[in-house]
């Protein structure tokens, strides 16, 4: 804040990494109400917890008021005027110039910034308001998040799955769940293509493996991952299970590919389960093409993770009783088909580049 004072800002707006912002307009919508200190309502989504308290105890900690309920489910809408804010504050000027708030005193450790910091606006009769008409955004569960990975978030379905499909889940993805059949791109006899995760997810997990030292299996037939020890149509690629990935993969499998699959394939619901899936590396200094294989599965899902024409030339699913080549799909889409028996295929041999693609072997 003392550098908002050096500059002459018209107002401060402080922002914790616990917080997804949905709505751009946050700031002109909270400096339109020209309050000394605001912040918009924010919540853990599906749960109570928000980052305004309706009320405190005589040691400054949170004391539960008799409408702070209906505050948090929008029943009641306003601006209210409240003895704590958090996480995301707007802070008018004269205010900081004024020196009524800091997020230090002498009642309270570093660890409880917030605490201080409305501990001494109320000291100063710095009034603070939350604002519950509009969702600006929602606040993220911290306790669970690691930074064990190169790209964090991808292991965030479980803990923050509303935050997990913003980031990976494609924009289009919905609109395919309205479908028919007939209606989904079908460049193959029962084969079939929908969007399913984002470029960011693409960029992410691709990145995320290149980042590990020799993560990519050399791609030949002895194999230790496998529990046979052999693979008879060997790829230069990485199992989810190696990267503890795999959980985190089936609840995609659950939450979002198997709706689709109950469209295209009526009659059959999927178990749900992957024994096999993993990142596939084609380069060409290195593997370029597989052979014809039946895969080890009931149906099979093969996502595009780059550019064909941008990162790579050539390459291509090619099914060979259908006589059908699938060869460019965008980075996201996703083409589901059978495993077994009637979709015998090759993965065509790319002449530039190197070409990622996500394959699972679902319900083997």
């Amino acid at each position: 804040m003392g550098e908002c004072t050096q500059v002459k800002c018209d107002w401060y707006f402080g922002l914790d990494s616990e917080i997804t912002i949905t709505d751009n307009d946050v700031l002109s919508d909270l400096m339109s109400y020209n309050k000394s200190v605001i912040t918009t309502q924010l919540t853990i989504p599906g749960q109570y917890w928000s980052n305004f308290w309706g009320g405190v105890n005589s040691d400054g900690f949170y004391k539960r008021s008799d409408d702070y309920f209906d505050m948090v489910l929008r029943k009641r809408r306003s601006v209210f005027n409240v003895p704590y804010v958090s996480s995301l504050v707007a802070i008018r000027s004269d205010v900081i110039q004024s020196k009524k708030v800091a997020y230090l005193n002498e009642r309270f450790s570093d660890s409880n910034y917030d605490v201080a910091f409305a501990d001494n606006a109320r000291r100063n009769n710095v009034f603070m308001y939350v604002v519950n008409t509009k969702q600006h955004g929602h606040l993220k569960k911290m306790e669970n998040y690691t930074a064990l990975h190169t790209n964090n978030d991808l292991w965030q379905i479980f803990v923050n799955p509303t935050d997990w499909k913003l980031n990976y889940i494609h924009k289009d993805y919905s609109k395919f769940l309205e479908f028919k059949r007939y209606q989904f791109p079908s460049p193959c006899p029962d084969v079939f293509m929908f969007p399913l995760v984002t470029e960011k997810f693409a960029w992410h997990i691709v990145h995320e493996l290149e980042s590990i030292p020799n993560i990519f299996s050399s791609g030949q037939n002895q194999d230790t991952r496998l529990a046979g020890g052999y693979e008879n149509v060997p790829t230069v690629d990485v199992h989810f299970t190696q990267i503890n990935f795999q959980q985190e993969w089936l609840k995609v499998l659950r939450d979002y590919i198997m709706p689709v699959q109950r469209r295209v394939f009526e009659g059959y619901r999927a178990d749900g389960r992957a024994l096999l899936s993993f990142v596939v590396k084609y380069h060409e200094a290195g593997q370029r093409l597989l052979k014809p294989h039946h895969d080890h599965s009931t149906f099979t899902t093969n996502t595009a993770l780059n550019h064909r024409g941008v990162d790579f030339e050539g390459g291509g699913s090619f099914f060979i009783r259908q006589n059908c080549l699938v060869g460019d799909a965008p980075v996201g889409w996703t083409l589901i088909h059978p495993g077994r028996l009637t979709h015998y295929h090759e993965g065509r041999e790319i002449s530039r580049g190197t070409r990622y693609i996500l394959v699972s072997f679902n319900d083997p």
